[in-house]
């Protein structure tokens, strides 16, 4: 985290004493340093310019201006300006954030330019009075508080309702939030009308604090959430033992929006996955069957990317081995529930309740806090180990086994292979990238280009039908001859 620079503005030999005291209290409170440090003209070494254009340009850079006026107007230069309101003037300028003290009541006799100066300051900024050292450590502290509360650097209320620090409207995208509009429309029927715009959409789903977007908004809408909010990226990594071992035969790191790293996280599991292709005798397709049954495996993880905690420094780690699928959440269970009332009836406790709402809009999850028991009764229809619940070091865990390949299934291939051969298996024909993305149950278009299309083009399992016009809408692949060898191969 980036600390803050306070820049402090006074006459210096009025207020030595204040100045030092403010800098020892700000440096040892323990909230207060943890987030500031105090520029004051006092620690500088001895250095070959100006003193005035130092102090300009320390004002230029600090984070926060903070200025006590006195009785004193302080050393004159050529044009009978103070050093003390160039400073002022300068943070002004520069919309620096102003925190203005003065020392004693109307009554005391001042400076006439001071006088002048603290009146021009009273009609811009809100002023505080001082009279003592204790008072003003006061003031200065209930100021910087405040400051940190309206930045979001510390939150009172929920993470999620709260303002994303350094966001704005323009980190919104669009494109994201008219997804989302037909989506949630289609999904749950719900009232955000298309061309809305997309301040008013934010502020209909309670996400805007202050008018500035909150964490929630960046996470669910942002152009890049990981500028602002850096663990909010998922690890996965697929290992072909039961244990960690290096090198990691595939490891990827997903960023984007909340519903991105879902998708993506998602794929990146079912592409991994044993699958059984059936027989045809219910009809004209095989039915498909992995062996951790895709809704479980979307189920945990959309579980652990929304209710994790953010203000974590780790990410949402997924380790699937060769026997089991590990999801690994940052964040631990709400006071109200247990690791055994995991499996029973339960209320809902989202632990980012603006986050949880879209992603129930748009059909992700259900808010009834059913999802634990959604995955044990999958778990046991399909002849699984039920879910495995654990708590580990500040990490809420889930465990799902895999399907034994000791098990006799009637198959005609059960097989962990590669995406290449997944896709050829899939193909019938000549299909569009939609139906063969449609077909392998797969939400994330860029990883189903990345990860199954491409690596099927380059090894000739695959071609287009229209090679020459590559981004036509007519476009449809069909196996080649080494495509349909290998298909029948697998048959076999």
């Amino acid at each position: 985290m980036k600390r803050l620079t306070i820049f402090i503005s006074s006459v210096q030999k009025e207020f030595a004493a204040e100045r030092k005291s403010l800098f020892d209290f700000i440096s040892g409170d323990a909230l207060l340093r943890r987030f500031f440090d105090v520029f004051m003209f006092e620690n500088l070494p001895a250095i070959d310019r100006k003193a005035d254009e130092v102090y300009l340009n320390e004002v230029k850079h600090c984070d926060i201006y903070l200025s006590l006026f006195g009785e004193q107007y302080g050393w004159e230069d050529n044009e009978g300006v103070s050093a003390t309101q160039r400073e002022f003037e300068e943070a002004t300028q520069l919309c620096k954030p102003r925190l203005v003290f003065i020392k004693g009541g109307d009554s005391v006799a001042r400076h006439p330019k001071m006088e002048k100066l603290i009146t021009k300051a009273g009609e811009q900024l809100v002023r505080r009075r001082f009279s003592s050292q204790p008072e003003l450590n006061t003031a200065v502290y209930a100021a910087l508080v405040q400051y940190l509360e309206y930045t979001g650097l510390i939150r009172t209320g929920p993470f999620d309702a709260s303002a994303c620090p350094g966001a704005t409207l323009e980190d919104i995208s669009p494109e994201k939030i008219n997804w989302f509009i037909a989506r949630e429309r289609s999904a749950r029927e719900y009232a955000l009308h298309e061309n809305i715009s997309v301040s008013d959409a934010l502020k209909h789903l309670n996400l805007m604090d202050r008018e500035i977007p909150s964490n929630a908004a960046i996470l669910l809408f942002g152009k890049s959430p990981q500028r602002f909010l850096i663990t909010s990226e998922v690890k996965c990594l697929h290992f072909h033992g039961k244990e960690i071992q290096k090198p990691i035969p595939s490891y990827q790191i997903y960023k984007g929006t909340v519903f991105d790293l879902v998708d993506q996280s998602v794929d990146f599991v079912m592409s991994k996955l044993a699958r059984s292709v059936g027989t045809r005798d219910q009809g004209p397709e095989a039915p498909v069957e992995y062996d951790i049954p895709q809704a479980v495996v979307a189920e945990g993880i959309v579980n652990s990317i929304a209710h994790r905690d953010y203000t974590s420094n780790a990410s949402v780690q997924i380790m699937l081995f060769a026997d089991r699928l590990e999801i690994w959440n940052p964040g631990r269970l709400p006071p109200s529930l247990s690791l055994e009332s995991l499996r029973k009836p339960h209320a809902s406790h989202p632990a980012n309740p603006l986050i949880a709402e879209p992603l129930f809009l748009a059909k992700y999850i259900e808010k009834a806090g059913t999802g634990t028991l959604d995955m044990i009764q999958l778990c046991r229809k399909h002849d699984l180990n039920e879910p495995e619940f654990i708590l580990d070091d500040g990490s809420f865990v889930l465990v799902l086994r895999r399907k034994s390949k000791a098990r006799k299934v009637t198959t005609e291939v059960t097989t962990e292979v590669t995406t290449e051969v997944i896709l050829a298996n899939t193909i019938i024909g000549e299909m569009t990238r939609k139906e063969l993305q449609d077909a392998l149950s797969l939400k994330n278009s860029e990883h189903f280009r990345k990860h199954y299309l491409l690596p099927a083009l380059e090894s000739g399992i695959i071609e287009m039908t229209i090679p020459d016009k590559p981004t036509s809408r007519k476009q449809k692949y069909k196996l080649t001859e080494k495509g349909q060898i290998l298909k029948a191969k697998n048959k076999r």
